[in-house]
């Protein structure tokens, strides 16, 4: 009798242990492998959209940059140089996207006096690496770029980092953590601490809504790609951040919840700004109000003496 309970009680674990397995898998795997957004869609909504010019595109000064990666890949990146100047805006597009869908807003610093530089993350256009992890390996990467910047237009140039999204959540990490060679921030509908994000997607999207998920989804993302959600916050790191930064949302947003923007503005110190737009869903706060999103952008740098 005892033999045949333990029989039965090894069966029942090593069932409940292949779910596990197989539901950490399936999680990390919808993570780390989440599927992109197709270059040809993304270029093609743009320019029906009027946000990418293609003569502009064809015929303004750029140079290709291929920047090596310290994590083994090379990055794509794109130094638009409209005007003759100095001052600069590195972009970060949000997840799924591409540097494609950073036009929009190098054409809005074209306008207030900067060049830009757009680029691809790590398994998004023409960039390398296999994973995506919502900011992880994405802020040394943005290292890596900033650093690529500042060796061409040199120290005393303006420089400054425009996030959407993932990018913004990669933008406050970068500035958070390390000596950074910016000037000032601009993040747009970041997350302000990535388990919470999962969770909301969790709770949300998902049949499991309860926190185990993010525990098993943890352990699985550790050992398949090297860090946990715990490793992605913003909200860590703000206290670190000295330049000044202008946060941006959008109160329609039901991906990236506002009150963490809010939360982010709350958390910084010294020179800041926020803006709440009333229209716009997730990352849509310039396409919604492109003229006004213009305005809070010119009244920052002003502001702060920054153009």
């Amino acid at each position: 009798m005892r033999r045949r309970f333990i029989f039965i009680i090894g069966i029942i674990s090593s069932i409940f242990t292949a779910i596990l397995t197989i539901f950490g898998i399936l999680v990390t795997n919808r993570m780390m492998y989440l599927k992109i957004k197709d270059s040809e869609f993304i270029l093609q909504r743009e320019m029906l959209a009027k946000r990418f010019d293609s003569q502009w595109f064809e015929t303004v000064r750029k140079d290709d940059m291929w920047i090596p990666s310290p994590n083994g890949y090379n990055l794509r990146a794109i130094f638009l140089r409209p005007l003759d100047t100095t001052r600069t805006v590195v972009i970060c597009h949000g997840v799924t996207e591409n540097k494609v869908n950073s036009i929009k807003y190098a054409r809005l610093f074209e306008r207030l006096g900067f060049n830009s530089v757009i680029f691809d993350h790590r398994r998004h256009g023409d960039s390398g690496g296999k994973t995506t992890s919502f900011g992880f390996y994405e802020k040394m990467d943005l290292k890596e770029v900033v650093s690529a910047v500042r060796k061409r237009v040199g120290k005393r140039a303006l420089v400054g980092i425009h996030g959407e999204s993932m990018g913004a959540a990669t933008t406050l990490l970068y500035a958070g953590t390390y000596e950074d060679e910016a000037d000032f921030y601009i993040s747009d509908c970041p997350f302000s601490d990535f388990s919470e994000q999962l969770l909301h997607i969790i709770r949300t999207e998902m049949p499991f809504k309860t926190s185990m998920s993010l525990r098993v989804a943890n352990l699985f993302l550790k050992i398949r790609d090297g860090y946990t959600s715990a490793a992605v916050s913003p909200r860590e790191v703000m206290k670190f951040i000295d330049k000044p930064v202008l946060f941006i949302h959008s109160l329609e947003d039901k991906f990236i919840l506002p009150h963490m923007t809010e939360e982010l503005y709350d958390l910084k110190e010294g020179d800041k700004m926020i803006k709440l737009f009333a229209k716009g869903a997730h990352a849509k706060s310039y396409n919604d109000n492109t003229e006004e999103y213009e305005r809070v952008v010119q009244t920052f740098l002003n502001r702060f003496r920054l153009s």
